[in-house]
């Protein structure tokens, strides 16, 4: 006989449930003592009779089957939650499953689906658990055709926003996708990474590379010669703060140190009052170059030509302990020219001097002497422009000049020798007459 599938049991008698004499109401059995079963039990509607137990010593038999503890304690102190094992939903299109359900919180706390593969859940007698493994090598081991993956979901329940990672691993990575914004993997380590490629310490410094003894915040380490820190900025523009920045409450450093040597040079932001950049050495400080914050530059010594050293100030004025080389390698020109040194000089004469003071050197009225940049580039057409003069063409005027000079200086002198020569001849005739 087939019975719908509802919450309630059909009325009508089964064959197992016909009673040996008929005509006699059947009534519930009642033991009052303790009952074996030498043998196997079915129980439910559709039990018959001859029944084909195989191996089953207890067989629940009907369109629904369902296990009920029911506690009846009835003290405060006791529990009393009542609990059911479900055998398939009884709903029509309901799930085929086996579930522990917690009657009195109408909850489902444990649900296995059926064609659920073969060791879906398997607990080891090694006290480990295999998810879709009978072989568990480890407490909680996943085996997987496919990125195996575990999630972590925040669902909003407790008020707090929804948020889902998943920690996952294939061929390609072992990462963390951030499943709630657009899957993205913040975090990925490659199949062959090597021994504490990322070590972080007790401490909280992070290693990369240095095995399990990071000496600093951040400690870097390779032995093939490849250690290096690479910052990049795609987007064709450094952030605000620029792409690397240093922080501390008073000054800051960097140290670059040669093991093999054993000598360090600092880069440091100068913690004084002037708080100028300084690059120096650890056994050569007098080495030591230093940008103010006034613009002033400086490198060794102390700019002055007792001490070897350069000095650049604010206004622009440079002052050295050395000589000062400009390249004037003929390889290095082109378009190369003979100059009338006779024409420059006559331009050097025509081209006005002055003597002035530089407006931002105002204040402690220092004076030079020499022409005006503009004047120079329309006399001789040298430099970029004609608001500077290089060095190196006052130098090439100069030096034309002085040919021009030492030039009519020898046809005076040959002009003098000659004439002293007539007027020695001149005085012997007298002389004789």
């Amino acid at each position: 006989m087939f019975f719908a599938k509802t919450g309630f049991k059909s009325a009508a008698l089964g064959a197992s449930a016909l009673v040996a004499l008929a005509g006699i109401a059947t009534a519930d059995v009642v033991h009052l003592d303790d009952v074996i079963v030498d043998g196997s039990i079915c129980v439910g509607q559709d039990c018959v009779n001859g029944e084909s137990f195989g191996f089953d010593t207890i067989r629940l038999k009907e369109n629904n089957l369902r296990i009920k503890a029911q506690d009846t304690s009835n003290s405060a102190s006791f529990p009393t939650v009542d609990w059911q094992i479900t055998f398939n939903d009884s709903s029509n299109g309901g799930a085929n499953k086996f579930a522990i359900d917690d009657i009195d919180s109408g909850r489902t706390p444990f649900t296995i689906e059926a064609s659920t593969r073969s060791h879906q859940l398997y607990l080891s007698d090694s006290n480990k658990v295999g998810f879709g493994t009978s072989t568990p090598v480890a407490d909680l081991h996943v085996k997987q055709g496919n990125t195996p993956t575990l999630r972590l979901e925040q669902d909003g329940s407790s008020g707090f926003a929804a948020q889902v990672f998943d920690v996952a691993s294939n061929e390609a990575n072992f990462f963390i996708r951030d499943a709630s914004n657009g899957s993205r993997l913040p975090f990925r380590i490659q199949p062959g990474a090597p021994t504490n490629a990322l070590y972080i310490d007790s401490a909280g410094e992070i290693g990369l590379g240095a095995s399990t003894n990071p000496t600093a915040p951040l400690h870097v380490k390779r032995s093939d010669g490849s250690s290096s820190v690479l910052i990049e900025e795609t987007n064709g523009a450094a952030a605000a703060r620029g792409l690397l920045t240093l922080k501390n409450n008073g000054g800051s450093f960097i140290t670059m140190s040669n093991t093999d040597t054993g000598v360090d040079w600092f880069f440091t932001y100068e913690n004084a009052a002037a708080g100028r950049m300084l690059f120096a050495r650890s056994d050569a400080a007098a080495e030591s170059m230093s940008l103010g914050a006034d613009g002033s530059f400086q490198v060794g010594g102390d700019g002055s030509a007792a001490q070897g050293g350069m000095s650049l100030d604010a206004s622009g004025n440079l002052t050295i302990g050395g000589t000062l080389a400009q390249s004037s390698d003929k390889h290095a020109k082109m378009a190369i020219v003979p100059v009338d040194s006779q024409e420059v000089l006559a331009k050097v004469s025509a081209l006005p001097l002055s003597s002035w003071t530089y407006i931002h050197d105002a204040k402690d009225g220092t004076r030079h002497i020499g022409p005006m940049a503009q004047d120079f580039h329309a006399a001789f057409g040298t430099g970029k422009n004609d608001t500077t003069i290089s060095t190196l063409d006052t130098s090439g005027v100069a030096l034309a000049a002085i040919q021009a000079l030492s030039a009519q200086n020898e046809a005076q002198q040959a002009l003098i020798a000659k004439l002293s020569e007539r007027l020695e001849m001149l005085e012997t005739r007298i002389a004789a007459d």
